[in-house]
């Protein structure tokens, strides 16, 4: 197979461990006597009375399961602003990553989460860190095409032509995942479209070679 198919496809598998990740919080039972596993279960269920009740009680609010993972981010993958709000206001570390090195900001990124995403980064989060696929989170926005994603991560601070591993920019994910509307975005925003990543190919080629031909006019094809 070759690269372009690797790339393409190495979004869904990262997420696809993320979803297969969150299954030991699942064996702890809610009425587990532990206060910081019933915070991680509520998290996990969405029940924020739970959440707000184990908090109140004395749960730690940067309590991890076996996976690393804290009730922040498990709300973040689900998009659930009311936990992360509560989690964060108890003082969960809002940059607290799992053993992947997932943080809250790069799983509501890939989401889509935008209104969370934006909270998350007022509360300080950084947009830099990179998870165990050497990933950040506007590459995930970028792959997953989330523009509002995307817009609210350049508007704090993230240089649009970064490029990461395998010299890749978010132009080059977006366009080789056929996002239309993030790349539209990215190009909005100063995207370079003459940009190469490390095999020599720019977002234009790299959209052709993965068949999206729906962004080949957008990129000047």
């Amino acid at each position: 197979m070759n690269r372009i198919r690797r790339v393409a496809a190495a979004l869904p598998v990262v997420m696809l461990c993320w979803c297969i990740a969150a299954s030991p919080a699942a064996a702890q039972a809610p009425n587990n006597p532990n206060l910081n596993a019933q915070l991680l279960v509520g998290a996990r269920q969405a029940d924020l009375s739970q959440v707000e009740r184990t908090l109140a009680q004395g749960a730690a609010p940067n309590s991890r399961n076996r996976l690393g993972k804290t009730a922040l981010l498990l709300a973040s993958e689900k998009g659930n602003a009311a936990i992360a709000e509560c989690v964060l206001k108890a003082g969960a570390d809002v940059n607290l990553a799992s053993l992947e090195g997932v943080t809250p900001l790069m799983a509501a990124s890939y989401g889509g989460h935008t209104a969370l995403v934006k909270r998350l980064i007022e509360a300080g989060a950084r947009t830099d860190p990179l998870d165990r696929m050497h990933k950040p989170a506007i590459v995930y926005a970028a792959g997953q095409g989330h523009a509002g994603v995307l817009d609210a991560l350049i508007a704090a601070g993230v240089d649009v032509n970064t490029s990461y591993e395998h010299q890749l920019t978010p132009l080059m994910w977006a366009a080789g995942q056929g996002q239309a509307e993030a790349v539209r975005l990215l190009l909005s925003r100063g995207a370079k479209v003459d940009a190469r990543d490390d095999r020599g190919l720019t977002a234009l080629e790299i959209a052709r070679q993965a068949g999206q031909g729906a962004v080949v006019p957008l990129l000047g094809g």
